[in-house]
């Protein structure tokens, strides 16, 4: 087992081979920059108001290095230096849960460095609603000055992420390493990192549950029981004063001022109707909307975006989307809220993708090439 000793000199070893790949940026203020090419360098874009800025290597050379592009969702910026030569770093093969990370930076007064915890692995997942971090990786490390723009590396001094001080008050951040390399691609072929689109505006919508419950937030439902339910689709349930079920609209129980059996005719509100068996013979039933109708989506009370406006020309008119049209999911993964939906195809500009609609009570799918912007 390895002691703390050789642990230290470990983590010190790994600091002095990474600190050659690591740079000093002159900008609106001391940042720092890692190499990651020949002649490349990425930092953050928040401080480079200008496209001439100073680097200076480990061995005091004062170099003149050119902004080649800038991305605002990553805050990258990828800088172009004649005459750098120093190694680059390459991207760490994967890091597991609980590694212990170092925070490696150059303020202008020389290389420092803090210790992290790799404490959970990066994904490209929709984040937590709200969260102003996502797609970033925790640190676990200190912040320092002049870090932003250095790197959060392994024990064996492998490329874990680009760090970033200003994206949280309460943390030091981190763009993954697989996509800080792929923005700096993009920026160094085309200056920029283009932007996906569909031209929609959506907005949620909640799909009940005909067999007894309705979905209230995403994936949760209200039952209330017998007579009594809440917003619930059943025999005899009914909503508070203002119910839907078989007891009518209005009561509680069956037949009490409401649109119970028979109320406004056999197919409309009555035995076929929102009670027992949905609207109309195929409707809004346990059976779902039409006999290829909603289906999980509606008993399962999921939650889809609804299209409320198409602009004209765009993506989404060119696929023949309309408004009505629900959206389900996308690339098979399910889209509930309409910064999911801008996650998913922020980065896939130029691809085509399938997305599931209901639409008139069908669902269908179709298909959508992602515009840019």
């Amino acid at each position: 087992m390895t002691n703390l000793s050789d642990l230290a000199n470990n983590m010190a070893d790994a600091v002095e081979t990474v600190s050659m790949s690591v740079v000093s940026v002159r900008a609106e203020r001391p940042i720092s920059g890692t190499v990651i090419g020949d002649g490349l360098v990425l930092t953050v874009a928040h401080v480079l108001h200008g496209d001439e800025v100073t680097v200076v290597t480990h061995d005091g050379r004062k170099l003149s290095a050119t902004v080649a592009g800038r991305d605002g969702t990553s805050d990258l910026a990828l800088l172009k230096v004649e005459g750098l030569n120093l190694p680059a770093l390459g991207a760490s093969g994967g890091v597991r849960v609980g590694e212990l990370l170092l925070a490696v930076g150059r303020p202008p007064h020389g290389i420092r460095a803090t210790l992290g915890l790799m404490q959970r692995q990066p994904t490209q997942d929709m984040p937590e609603r709200g969260r102003r971090s996502r797609g970033w990786l925790p640190s676990g490390a200190a912040p320092f000055r002049g870090v932003s723009g250095g790197v959060l590396v392994d024990a064996r001094g492998a490329l874990v992420g680009i760090l970033n001080a200003g994206v949280s008050r309460s943390e030091l951040l981190a763009v993954p390493a697989e996509r800080a390399m792929k923005v700096a691609e993009l920026l160094g072929s085309t200056g920029r990192v283009p932007r996906g689109y569909l031209g929609i505006a959506t907005q949620r919508v909640m799909f009940p549950q005909p067999g007894g419950t309705e979905a209230g937030t995403e994936n949760e439902t209200t039952q209330r029981g017998p007579r009594a339910g809440q917003g619930n689709w059943g025999r005899e349930q009914g909503q508070g004063r203002e119910g839907w079920g078989g007891g009518g609209r209005g009561g509680w129980g069956p037949g009490e001022r409401g649109w119970g059996p028979g109320d406004r005719g056999p197919n409309r509100w009555g035995p076929n109707g929102w009670g027992l068996g949905g609207r109309g013979p195929n409707g809004w039933g346990p059976g779902g909307r039409g006999p290829g109708g909603w289906g999980p989506w509606g008993q399962g009370g999921k939650i889809g975006l609804t299209v409320v406006s198409v602009e004209q020309g765009s993506p989404a008119a060119q696929a023949g989307l309309l408004v009505g049209d629900v959206m389900l999911s996308l690339d098979d993964q399910p889209v509930r809220r309409p910064p999911e939906l801008l996650w998913h195809i922020r980065e896939r500009a130029g691809q085509s993708l399938s997305a599931r609609i209901l639409r008139g009570g069908q669902e269908q799918d179709v298909t959508l090439v992602i515009g840019e912007r």
